[in-house]
């Protein structure tokens, strides 16, 4: 059983050409440990734990040309039903779920804007088994520029309802599946970030401190993409590693 209810979050990783780097740059950034995955097929997929518990994955990418990347898994007890909801939403089954050892099911989709996603059928693994701590994932967010077309689709696919806020002039997207706020939703915002990027799905990790996550993920060889500033969930900021992928880390206060 995954630690969260289908439909909600519950790992994330990245793929990366220089997995050798990733496994210095993270557990200097975050405390975390890596544990690498012995079978040979698994390409050195290497499991981030935080005090011992499972919070993050890495490996190689799945194609040549890849970009680095952050991924988002959501929840779900059937990995096909899911394909068939996707591609019925107008999505498109990038990869078609598939076994991965022992471990669970996985399959990789995009939204009708081209933000790419997974989703996670637990067996052996249950995905993340901590979350909302420093060095654990508390947030993910899609942005996309086309929101009313992203509530369609994840309504027909996770049964997700939009709870809309105005934040300044820019209206924010809360998901919400039952009672809880499960993920976001912004579009993008031309002076942050690069006009070229597509819709995608950014994880957030929680830090003690997000000014000094990212000064040391600088020193670490990353890039601060948005500089801290305050937000009404808390301090983040948006970094990318050295290699390219980009993440965020948000200050959650007490």
């Amino acid at each position: 059983m995954s630690t969260v209810p289908p439909g909600t979050p519950c790992w994330a990783d990245l793929a990366t050409p220089d997995l050798t780097d990733a496994r210095r740059f993270y557990p200097e950034l975050f405390g975390w440990t890596g544990q690498v995955t012995p079978e040979p097929e698994a390409g050195g997929y290497t499991v981030f734990l935080l005090d011992g518990k499972p919070v993050a994955g890495a490996g190689p990418p799945a194609i040549p040309d890849q970009v680095p990347i952050w991924s988002t898994y959501l929840a779900t007890d059937d990995a096909e039903l899911v394909a068939g909801r996707v591609e019925r939403a107008g999505g498109q089954v990038v990869v078609p779920p598939f076994e991965v050892f022992d471990k669970g099911w996985m399959a990789v989709f995009a939204d009708p804007a081209g933000a790419t996603f997974s989703v996670w059928q637990p067996l052996a693994m249950a995905g993340a088994e901590v979350f909302n701590v420093p060095g654990a994932m508390s947030w993910n967010e899609l942005v996309t520029p086309d929101p009313e077309g992203a509530k369609v689709f994840y309504e027909l696919v996770f049964g997700w309802q939009p709870d809309d806020q105005a934040v300044g002039a820019m209206t924010y997207t809360g998901w919400r599946l039952g009672t809880q706020i499960v993920a976001g939703m912004m579009p993008p915002l031309a002076d942050d970030f690069p006009g070229d990027l597509p819709a995608y799905w950014t994880v957030y990790f929680a830090v003690a401190d997000a000014d000094a996550a990212a000064a040391r993920a600088a020193e670490l060889g990353g890039t601060i993409l948005v500089p801290p500033r305050d937000i009404p969930a808390g301090r983040f900021a948006a970094l990318r590693d050295p290699q390219g992928a980009l993440f965020s880390v948000i200050d959650l206060g007490p």
